[in-house]
């Protein structure tokens, strides 16, 4: 029964709208000025914990909520990002719809929700920056899943329609992946997740591409 009821309350709150709820309205509650919100899945939820000063030191917010996919992202994108009136919006997704958590979904798919993103930020004056997905050869919670070279193909397709759409894009990848297609040792835990190494990596070139909007 614990499970059935677990299983229930997911299914009621799929996005997951209530994670930021009351740290949304503590935002809006005090009138901070928001200059960038980081909306993603874990590798962004956790960025935070490895990194506090880099959000609180430059009025940045993070908004990632770990094991999510993009569909989940669009549908609360509006409440954790729009609703706060960023300066910009950071978004790193694809990895778990690659690994397929909320289902099957092809790259199409994944690609149509990061446009759906972008024309709502654009719509309401937010400016948009789309990330590469980070480099992974193997999901320890999918080991079915061979990820390298649709990672590689996503990546290759956000590059072009950021250059396409004249958005900011940041270039992870290239940064962070050894000569397998996979995650750099140094900078991971578990060859998805980076460790601090990794987030330094990550806030070096965030903060630049940032800087420069």
């Amino acid at each position: 029964m614990l499970l059935i009821s677990a299983i229930k309350v997911s299914a009621q709150d799929w996005p997951n709208l209530k994670r930021y709820q009351a740290a949304n309205k503590k935002v809006l509650d005090s009138a901070q000025v928001v200059n960038a919100v980081y909306m993603g899945d874990s590798i962004t939820d956790f960025w935070i914990m490895q990194w506090p000063d880099f959000f609180a030191q430059n009025g940045y917010i993070d908004r990632g909520i770990s094991g999510q996919t993009s569909p989940q992202m669009q549908l609360r994108f509006r409440q954790d990002v729009i609703a706060l009136k960023p300066k910009v919006v950071v978004l790193l997704c694809g990895t778990n719809d690659i690994a397929g958590n909320t289902g099957p979904s092809t790259l199409e798919m994944v690609e149509d929700n990061i446009q759906s993103m972008t024309e709502l930020a654009q719509a309401n004056h937010i400016k948009m920056v789309l990330c590469s997905v980070l480099p992974a050869i193997k999901f320890g919670w999918k080991p079915a899943v061979q990820p390298a070279d649709s990672i590689i193909a996503l990546n290759a397709w956000i590059k072009a329609y950021a250059k396409r759409k004249h958005l900011t894009y940041i270039d992870y990848y290239s940064s962070l992946v050894d000569d397998q297609k996979g995650f750099k040792k140094d900078y991971a835990i578990d060859g998805v997740h980076p460790n601090k190494k990794g987030y330094a990596v990550m806030d070096s070139l965030a903060k630049a591409a940032l800087g420069k909007l």
